[in-house]
């Protein structure tokens, strides 16, 4: 991980875009339940907060690895946020 700035921007990124394709679905499918797509939406803003607050720890001894296990964490989180939007439709 290069900095920072760059792990912060790739979690707004991420996280943005899973946003997004949820409300396009919502925007595809006036007629079904939008419950299940509202809970993914919380759950992408409370993943943000969670990866933000990591990002900003100081704390932290070896940063590189640290920001390495975030990184990690945003792609294995997406990647479940994404399955889930997958099962909306």
């Amino acid at each position: 991980m290069a900095n920072k700035r760059i792990l912060k921007k790739d979690i707004n990124y991420v996280l943005g875009d899973i946003i997004e394709a949820v409300y396009v679905w919502e925007y595809a499918n006036p007629e079904k339940d939008a419950k299940g797509s509202e809970k993914i939406i919380d759950e992408a803003i409370a993943t943000f907060d969670e990866l933000i607050a990591k990002v900003n720890d100081r704390s932290v001894e070896n940063k590189k690895a640290h920001f390495k296990a975030i990184n990690q964490e945003l792609e294995s989180k997406g990647l479940a946020l994404i399955e889930k939007i997958n099962k909306l439709g």
